[in-house]
C-alpha cells in the first residue's frame, strides 16, 4: 500500500491519457452491461486470465483451479497499480486484448468506468445476492451506490486507527487521545519532551483523504450524467486547517513518508502515534523493528467526543475487464476469491490483506494477539472501525492527476509556501480542467 514515486505516478498518467483516447466515453461515465444473456454459463470448459500485484496470488489461483477443472484461472503478477499495471490494463484495452479480470483499487475503478472498461456483472448468477456478504460501504465503492451495477467486487479495505507507542504515553504520563481536540493537546506534551505525535505526509494524499472521509465529507459525486467536484467542502477544509494549525506550530513532522527518514522516526520514538490503516500494521513492525512489544492500537480519534466514525486508506477489487468472453466464470471466480474463507486467509497471511468480506473479519487469523503490538488483538479494532466508514465517499475518475496536485500544493504548504486549504483550492480547479480536457461532463 505503500505510495509510488512521483515519476510513476505521472508516467501513469502520461500512459493513461494516450490510451484513453481511443475508447473515452462521452458521457458521464456509464458502460456496457452484462445482462443475463452476455453472462450465461459457458457450454464448456473455460480459461481464465486474471492480473493481479498480491504477493503469492499464484497460490490462492491454484486452489481454485484444483477445485474447478471446468474454469482454470492462468494468474499473473506485475507491479502495483500505479506502478504500471493500470497503464497497461489501458493499452491492452484499447489493443483489444486485456486479461479478463484484473485487480484495481477502489479510487481508480471510476477512471475505468468511465472509459468503458468495465463490465457491470449485476445480472451475473450470485453477484447480487452476494452484496450482503461485504461490509457495505466497500460495496458502495464498486457499484457507485448505484441499485442495479456491480462494476467489481470488493477485495480488501483499509478501516483506519490509531497506532500509539503506549509506553511512552504511559511513562510521560499523556492520556491517549481519543477526539482530535486531545490529539492536539497531546501533540503540545509530547513535542515537549523533544519528539513528534506523528508526522504529517506531503505525498500521500491517500491518507489526508481517509480523515476528510472520517469528518463526514466526499470529494466527488456523480447524477449519473455529471461529475461533481468538491475538493473544498466545509469538511476537508475543517482538517486542512487543523493539520495547518499542527504544522505551524510545529507539532508535527514533516519528513517525506516511506523512506528511512521516517522509518527511523518511529523507530527511535522521534514520533509516537500514525492514524493509519489495517496495512499498517506490517509497515510500523518492518519499519520499526526495534519498538516490538511497545505499540498498541485504539480507535481513531473523533472530531465530536462519543462519536464512532472512521476513515478508510485503500482496499482493491477484483474487476471483469469489458472484452472478457466469460464474464459469468470471471465473476464466479472473483466471489470466490473474495468471500471464500479458504481464499481470505492465504491472502492476509501472503500480503495481509484485510478482507472486505463480513465473514472475513472473524477470520482466526485476524483474533489472535499480535506479538509486536503486545499480544493485543489489533484487528478487533479494525473490525470495528470497518463498520464505521462512511459508504458516501465517492473517488473521482482522474485520481492520479487530483493526488499529484494536491501533493505539489501540500509539500509547497510544509515549506511555508501557501496552505493546506490552498492547496486543496488548486487541486479543485485543476481536477475540473483534466475532466473537461477528457471531455468528462463536469456540473458547474
Amino acid at each position: 500500500m505503500r505510495i509510488t514515486k512521483r515519476a510513476a505516478t505521472v508516467a501513469l498518467l502520461t500512459a493513461a491519457t494516450v490510451a484513453l483516447t481511443g475508447c473515452s466515453a462521452a458521457g458521464g461515465g456509464t458502460t456496457d452491461s452484462a445482462d443475463a444473456a452476455d453472462c450465461a454459463p459457458a457450454d464448456g470448459a473455460v480459461e481464465l486470465s486474471f492480473t493481479s500485484w498480491i504477493p503469492g496470488i499464484e497460490e490462492v489461483v491454484d486452489v481454485w483451479n484444483e477445485a474447478n477443472p471446468d474454469i482454470q484461472v492462468a494468474g499473473q503478477t506485475g507491479p502495483n497499480g500505479n506502478g504500471g499495471t493500470y497503464a497497461n490494463f489501458f493499452n491492452q484495452l484499447e489493443a483489444g486484448n486485456a486479461p479478463d479480470l484484473g485487480q484495481i483499487e477502489y479510487d481508480a475503478l471510476p477512471n475505468f468506468r468511465v472509459q468503458d472498461g468495465l463490465v457491470n456483472l449485476a445480472s451475473c448468477e450470485g453477484v447480487m445476492d452476494a452484496k450482503a456478504d461485504f461490509v457495505d460501504w466497500t460495496w458502495g465503492q464498486v457499484s457507485f451506490n448505484e441499485d442495479d451495477a456491480v462494476y467489481a467486487i470488493p477485495q480488501d479495505s483499509g478501516p483506519m486507527a490509531m497506532f500509539y507507542r503506549a509506553d511512552l504515553f504511559e511513562a510521560n504520563g499523556i492520556a491517549i487521545p481519543t477526539t482530535w481536540e486531545e490529539y492536539a493537546t497531546a501533540a503540545e506534551q509530547v513535542r515537549a519532551t523533544g519528539a513528534y505525535i506523528t508526522n504529517f505526509s506531503q505525498g500521500d494524499i491517500n491518507q489526508f483523504a481517509g480523515l476528510v472521509w472520517q469528518a463526514g465529507g466526499t470529494w466527488f459525486g456523480n447524477d449519473g450524467d455529471n461529475w461533481n467536484v468538491d475538493l473544498t467542502g466545509d469538511e476537508s477544509i475543517m482538517v486542512a486547517d487543523y493539520w495547518q494549525d499542527l504544522i505551524d506550530r510545529d507539532l508535527v513532522s514533516t519528513v517525506p513518508a516511506w523512506t528511512t527518514e521516517w522509518d527511523n522516526a518511529y523507530n527511535t520514538g522521534a514520533a509516537w502515534t500514525w492514524n493509519s490503516a489495517a496495512w499498517g500494521a506490517n509497515s510500523i513492525a518492518s519499519g520499526a523493528p526495534d519498538t516490538a512489544g511497545k505499540w498498541s492500537v485504539s480507535a481513531s480519534p473523533q472530531w465530536e467526543a462519543g462519536d464512532e466514525a472512521s476513515g478508510n486508506w485503500g482496499g482493491s477489487s477484483t474487476a471483469v475487464f469489458t472484452g472478457s468472453e466469460h464474464p459469468y466464470e470471471a465473476a464466479q471466480f472473483a466471489l470466490w476469491l473474495n468471500s471464500s474463507s479458504e481464499s481470505l486467509t492465504m491472502l492476509n497471511e501472503a500480503a495481509n490483506l484485510y478482507p472486505a468480506a463480513v465473514e472475513g473479519l472473524d477470520l482466526p487469523v485476524l483474533k489472535e494477539g499480535v506479538e509486536f503490538y503486545g499480544d493485543q488483538p489489533i484487528y478487533d479494532v479494525f473490525a470495528e472501525a470497518s463498520g464505521q466508514v462512511s459508504a458516501d465517499f465517492v473517488w473521482g475518475p482522474t485520481m492520479t492527476q487530483t493526488y499529484n496536485d494536491v501533493s505539489d500544493g501540500f509539500k509547497s504548504a510544509v515549506s511555508g509556501n501557501g496552505t493546506l486549504a490552498d492547496a486543496l483550492a488548486t487541486g479543485q480547479t485543476s481536477t475540473v480542467d483534466a475532466l473537461k480536457a477528457q471531455s468528462i461532463p463536469v456540473a458547474e
